[in-house]
């Protein structure tokens, strides 16, 4: 199996990916994290699908592609130079809320249907405001975070909070949880 030869690549993939060195964005998604989620998206049509951390809208590209005509996604950046980007490139999209606000803020203020998948790409929803989120899916549904293998651009001392989030996690009877040491390091759980 090669899994490097990739075939349904999101239309506006390539063009994101030229952005990102256009303007030297340096935190990119994997395109293997990409293939996932559009995956476990595709499992849950008529979804309602968040992500926290949109950056320049790579992985979004790949959750956009796995959703059905009925779906929504909402997805959260505090970055506005990235947030008008994205806004630009799935403007005609009426199933793609983008928000340029504090993740923490979000979350905390959310009142409305939980997610059939929570894709935590920030800090907000991965490292604070876990229990907040973590409610906010629905039975059934996933909880994915991405980069828990170390990577050159961690601050010092952050592998403590990724042992320390994935203890949590791991102790968590309401969620089933997966590690996979693939990709960038990669945990899905499900909540039961």
């Amino acid at each position: 199996m090669d899994q490097t030869n990739i075939l349904d690549v999101p239309r506006v993939y390539p063009d994101l990916l030229q952005k990102c060195k256009d303007i030297g964005f340096s935190m990119p998604s994997d395109v293997y994290i990409g293939t996932l989620l559009k995956t476990l998206i595709a499992s849950k049509p008529n979804g309602n699908f968040l992500e926290l951390g949109t950056g320049i809208g790579l992985s979004l590209a790949w959750m956009v592609d796995g959703m059905d005509e009925r779906s929504t996604l909402i997805t959260i950046d505090n970055d506005a130079e990235l947030i008008e980007i994205v806004k630009k490139k799935f403007k005609d999209n009426e199933r793609v809320v983008v928000r340029c606000e504090d993740g923490s803020q979000w979350i905390e203020n959310y009142d409305g249907t939980p997610f059939d998948l929570i894709f935590a790409d920030a800090w907000p929803g991965k490292y604070s405001e876990i229990d907040e989120t973590l409610n906010l899916v629905k039975p059934g549904g996933f909880y994915v975070i991405d980069d828990m293998t170390a990577q050159p651009n961690w601050p010092d001392g952050h592998q403590e909070n990724v042992d320390r989030l994935v203890g949590y996690l791991g102790k968590r009877e309401d969620f089933t949880l997966t590690k996979m040491d693939w990709s960038t390091g990669v945990l899905i759980a499900v909540k039961k």
